[in-house]
């Protein structure tokens, strides 16, 4: 026993953390002015432009995409789901009013709080299509939202 319990403790040894600061790379809060836009100054976000002469299949096909990219994923889950689920179903209105409620809003948490009903939904954007979206949220069927489905 003795033997065992000795071969055991040379083996172990202590572990030793440094931590290393460069001091090169640190900068002040004064380096990144340019990041910081102050209430008033945020950069520009181009308005966006409904596409003339887009046929169904492509815009499906568009969306789908913009649906599964979005930058964050509560959203990119949420309406990658809600896509598969009903964009093969809607009508030329119907793609629309999605494509106006995902490409209109410049923040995408205004969409996932007004699709949760933390936030009132905007009168423009309280349609067919958001109400569609609220009930796809409540999940009534408990469906496993955990990835998005396969294209």
């Amino acid at each position: 026993m003795n033997i065992i319990s000795n071969r055991v403790t040379s083996c172990v040894k202590p572990l030793l953390l440094t931590r290393s600061v460069s001091i090169s790379c640190s900068r002040q809060k004064d380096d990144f002015q340019d990041l910081i836009h102050p209430e008033g100054r945020e950069p520009n976000i181009p308005h966006y432009v409904e596409r003339e002469g887009e046929n169904a299949d492509l815009k499906r096909a568009r969306l789908t995409y913009q649906s599964r990219k979005r930058g964050m994923l509560e959203n990119g889950l949420l309406l990658s789901t809600f896509a598969k689920r009903y964009l093969n179903t809607f009508n030329d209105v119907q793609l629309r009013l999605y494509d106006q409620l995902i490409n209109l809003p410049t923040n995408d948490w205004d969409i996932f709080y007004w699709a949760t009903g933390v936030k009132p939904t905007p009168p423009e954007f309280d349609n067919e299509v958001m109400d569609l979206l609220k009930k796809h949220t409540r999940n009534e069927d408990r469906q496993a939202r955990i990835m998005q489905p396969d294209l």
